[in-house]
């Protein structure tokens, strides 16, 4: 990936046709619920383009053009992989702009198959959100697209399809918001970017998809009771475990791997981890990667000793949390999915599927690794920091800070700057977390979502509303919680994000205020729970 040197850039001053929800929703009108309840706010309506007109705008625009492909990668070390990608690039190109600067991006898809680019985290008008059909017709194969919005909060973001699971090829990358009045001192930046990997390899997504579904015999994401009544069961702990978590041994870092069967390459069993509240995930990964590259040829950032590193750090994996530490140093937690945090100490941190996290560290002198433990899956991805001579560390390696003090989000808290202002929520939603492996049957309030289905039964908001989501996780996996074009707040100052682990039998309350007008996905983020069912829709009424 690309390396920043912040004191050098400061001295330089619809194809296919999707049918269902966006059928009937023209450019000026609203379209009523599948019910015959309110009418609601169409993607591309006169709402959505005032709320755009209202955003800040530096009057620049800034043009990128990614072409998706399918075809070789290179992920290092000999190993050499067909897959889909944007130009041929594991990870795609790194999109930078400044705040308030407009985005054009043109998606020339030469896939045999349609896509689109969904722009994660970011704030934007409903209608480039790139959500087939909720939000735009999908791309046909050979057809193109123009993405056109303000981005105009600064954070660390990303991009991705958002058709099937498209999302767990090579298809994705960083996109960087600058503030042009940033407050944090520091001399470089480095963007990590983690993945987990099969495309390829094992097979296809698609492919380990199909496996999933035909289910289990034994459903290890049962709920930690028995199951029958469909409450939650555990400790009925709220939030995502509460505060601080340091491992007591090495011992219970890696959980114990293990296969449905011995000629399956696809379904992972007994996989656990104490973070994630037991069962740690669902698929088997050949690769762990860091910015594109196994563990025996890894990336590697060169810097000099005593220089401040922003690190922005992304984890785009399919079904993986990752485990973040780097060797020999202590970070200082500034940012989480793009919003300023009260400064944090951390060695190490936890990041579930669409999470980011930024940290600062002052760099030693030699060679030192970079870390993503797959949690609970016995494997991990590694990268190097390289400030002076030196052998470098083996791919095995695990540095002490793995277990050592990670603050989850719940432990944050945001910045004054962007804590919510204290408000009564007009509307509450209770959204259960239903499901599990024995039928792959992954859904919310037990209704699993057809994303081309007429009866999509949104969630309902007004615009001006303070909006409590209550996402309680009746099932015996953790699951990521995406909310797409708005940032929520954990509790009553807690951190500013759009994804958020919440773990079994727990529950997570976010607020926020109904300001972007249009229809939002809600969808866990592991992209075989959400494409199986585990995603909603928020919805504006008109």
């Amino acid at each position: 990936m690309k390396t920043i040197d912040r004191r050098a850039v400061l001295l330089a001053g619809l194809g296919a046709a999707g049918s269902g929800l966006l059928a009937g929703c023209s450019a000026d009108a609203a379209g009523p619920t599948p019910q015959g309840g309110p009418a609601l706010v169409s993607p591309s309506g006169a709402a959505v383009a005032a709320a755009e007109n209202e955003r800040h705008h530096s009057g620049r625009e800034r043009r990128f053009r990614l072409t998706a492909t399918a075809g070789p990668v290179d992920l290092g070390a000999g190993k050499t992989v067909r897959t889909w990608s944007f130009d041929g690039r594991l990870p795609g190109q790194e999109l930078r702009v400044t705040a308030g600067d407009t985005l054009v991006a043109e998606l020339a898809n030469h896939l045999p198959q349609p896509t689109s680019l969904h722009w994660h985290g970011l704030a934007l008008r409903n209608d480039m959100d790139g959500v087939p059909p909720v939000t735009q017709r999908a791309v046909a194969a050979g057809g193109a697209f123009t993405y056109r919005f303000v981005a105009e909060t600064p954070g660390t973001y990303w991009f991705h399809p958002h058709v099937g699971v498209q999302l767990d090829r090579g298809l994705y990358g960083p996109l960087i918001v600058e503030d042009p009045h940033e407050p944090l001192g520091y001399d470089d930046e480095w963007v990590v970017v983690l993945d987990d990997w099969l495309d390829g390899v094992t097979g296809t997504p698609d492919q380990a998809l199909a496996a999933l579904r035909r289910g289990m015999g034994q459903d290890h994401g049962s709920a930690p009771h028995d199951g029958k009544d469909g409450s939650p069961g555990g400790t009925g702990g709220t939030e995502d475990m509460g505060g601080m978590q340091g491992m007591g041994s090495a011992g219970d870092m890696p959980g114990m791997p293990g296969m449905a069967g011995a000629d399956d390459p696809f379904m992972l069993m007994r996989a656990t981890s104490t973070l994630l509240g037991g069962d740690a995930g669902d698929v088997k990964y050949p690769h762990y990667l860091v910015n594109g590259r196994v563990p025996a040829a890894p990336a590697t950032y060169r810097g000099k000793p005593g220089r401040r590193l922003r690190l922005r750090i992304v984890n785009a994996g399919g079904d993986t949390a990752f485990r973040v530490a780097l060797g020999g140093h202590r970070l200082t937690v500034t940012h989480t999915d793009g919003y300023p945090v009260a400064h944090e100490p951390a060695d190490a941190l936890l990041l579930g599927p669409g999470e980011r996290y930024d940290a600062l560290v002052t760099l030693g002198d030699g060679v030192f690794p970079l870390v993503a433990l797959a949690e609970g899956k016995g494997a991990a991805g590694l990268a190097l920091v390289r400030t002076a001579s030196g052998r470098a560390p083996s791919a095995a390696v695990r540095p002490a800070e793995l277990n050592g003090r990670i603050p989850v989000a719940s432990a944050l808290r945001a910045a004054e700057g962007v804590r919510l202002a204290s408000r009564r929520p007009d509307v509450t939603h209770r959204i259960a977390l239903t499901g599990g492996m024995a039928k792959y049957d992954w859904a919310l309030n037990g209704r699993r979502f057809d994303m081309n289905a007429a009866d999509a039964r949104p969630f309902t908001v007004h615009g001006g509303q303070r909006v409590r989501l209550q996402f309680v996780n009746t099932t015996g996996m953790w699951h990521p919680m995406h909310l797409h074009g708005h940032t929520y707040q954990l509790g009553a100052a807690g951190p500013r994000k759009d994804t958020v682990i919440v773990l079994p039998g727990s529950t997570v309350s976010c607020d926020f205020d109904a300001d972007n007008p249009g229809r939002w996905l809600i969808h866990c983020h592991n992209a075989y729970h959400g494409e199986s069912g585990m995603m909603g829709l928020l919805a504006y009424a008109a």
